[in-house]
């Protein structure tokens, strides 16, 4: 699947996208995994409150099945203006 990061998050972590092979089931599972990759992801992943995710464009939660999923972005919240 693809994983992309926007703002900040791909700031930490270095790039904007990258393809994975995962057995994660949701995206808190996905997320643990690539938390425990690098110190660079640990630091993107480390306070969920401050993270949304997308699953094939749609704004999901972190308990969301992978099932099927073929692109999840991660991405501070938006604001208004």
């Amino acid at each position: 699947m693809d994983v992309l990061y926007f703002a900040w998050v791909r700031e930490r972590i270095g790039v904007p996208r990258e393809r994975i092979e995962t057995s994660a089931a949701t995206v808190a599972d996905l997320v643990a995994e690539l938390a425990v990759r690098e110190d660079r992801y640990a630091a993107a992943f480390a306070d969920l409150s401050s993270l949304r995710v997308a699953l094939d464009q749609e704004l999901s939660s972190f308990e969301a099945p992978l099932a099927d999923v073929r692109e999840v972005a991660f991405f501070p919240p938006m604001t208004g203006g």
